[in-house]
């Protein structure tokens, strides 16, 4: 029995039971449904994998900038794009979660091995810049920064991570090297886990729903804010978004003139933090060489464990990470439009400026986006 001042909203309910009938369920899955399940894992067979490594050696121009590069340089096969494609539409529109095994990496080396990834984001969408250097592709690995610190970054620490989303609708790691331990992938249902906190404490859930500050860490614009506010949890009619990010939090809190979170907000994060951490909830995997992680920013909550590397310097654990906008990604909540730039599906939206953002910047994703069939940001 659910003591009364607990009772559930009939409006969350009604939310529940409206997402499950337009077939939103699947995005809301446990992770044993990912253990004996294998609809979100897609292989690449050998002849696509040779497609691959001829593709991207061939269009490959050392020093070139990854701007000049267009998605006709690199003509892949159907058998090798149509799998990441179907990986892609898992995440956008299935479970929010997909892993792509087999890209050719032990006949590439890691220069190509990026361009790779920059090419099969030609195919799938227009990447999104995502740090102070308005790096539009990042090499994920340990390069000693603070990721505790006000404008750390945990792409570029060996640290155990907090689960979080990233700023753009799709994110997508490719893993050249393994760590020597650790490094291993935490993945939640921020649908699943929200569902079981409307059950186990209804008072919190619409807590969720205010808007709290997040810190920019210090990748904002000039003259910008440097924090913004948005709610953990977001809803249109049937689908669940969120943008549950510890350290932007708590570091957003120590920021002049940026509100402070109540009490009742606070309690659930915590709790809403907690219930991720719960073995029925989080999957884990590790990423091996040659996969490739896709997962949605708005339904998949990712981390990772802390990790130690190998000594040698071609040995350390290295991935790297695209943010993406596909043609055909989904309405956001009007609340997502303050750090996203735009709620429309079809725009060019989310990522982070950074400080380097300028026309060079703004012409490739403007023609990025005409050859997608895209609207450019605003």
């Amino acid at each position: 029995m659910i003591p009364h001042d607990r009772a559930i909203d009939p409006s969350l309910s009604a939310f529940i039971a409206e997402a499950a009938q337009a077939g939103r369920d699947a995005a809301a899955w446990q992770s044993v449904d990912l253990e004996r399940e294998t609809d979100w894992i897609v292989n690449i067979h050998h002849a696509a994998r040779e497609n691959m490594a001829t593709v991207v050696l061939a269009a490959m121009r050392p020093g070139q900038p990854l701007f000049d590069y267009h998605r006709n340089d690199f003509p892949f096969s159907d058998g090798a794009l149509t799998p990441v494609r179907q990986a892609v539409w898992q995440e956008q529109h299935g479970r929010g979660i997909a892993l792509v095994r087999g890209l050719p990496r032990e006949s590439l080396s890691a220069e190509a091995f990026e361009l790779l990834t920059w090419a099969l984001g030609l195919h799938i969408g227009v990447a999104r810049p995502q740090d102070r250097q308005t790096r539009y592709i990042n090499a994920v690995r340990d390069a000693g920064v603070d990721y505790r610190s006000p404008t750390g970054r945990g792409y570029s620490s060996s640290a155990e991570l907090d689960f979080h989303v990233d700023g753009g609708d799709i994110v997508m790691l490719s893993c050249f090297n393994a760590a020597a331990s650790g490094g291993e992938s935490l993945c939640a249902s921020a649908v699943s886990a929200w569902r079981q906190m409307i059950l186990e404490r209804p008072d919190l859930a619409h807590a969720l729903e205010l808007p709290v500050a997040y810190s920019r860490q210090g990748e904002e614009p000039p003259g910008e804010a440097p924090f913004f506010m948005t709610p953990v949890i977001g809803r249109t009619e049937t689908n669940l978004f969120c943008r549950w990010n510890r350290n932007r939090i708590r570091n957003g809190q120590a920021i002049a003139g940026a509100p402070v979170c109540s009490e009742q907000q606070l309690e659930a994060m915590e709790y809403f933090d907690s219930i991720l951490r719960r073995p029925e909830i989080m999957f884990r995997m590790y990423l091996e060489p040659g996969d490739l992680q896709i997962l949605s920013n708005f339904s998949t909550l990712h981390s990772r464990t802390a990790f130690v590397d190998h000594p040698e310097p071609e040995r350390k654990r290295l991935l790297y990470r695209l943010w993406l906008t596909p043609p055909d990604g989904v309405r956001l909540p009007s609340a997502w439009t303050i750090s996203w730039g735009s709620a429309d599906p079809g725009v060019v939206r989310g990522g982070n400026p950074g400080h380097h953002y300028d026309e060079r910047c703004k012409m490739f994703e403007a023609r990025q986006a005409a050859e997608l069939g895209m609207r450019p940001a605003a």
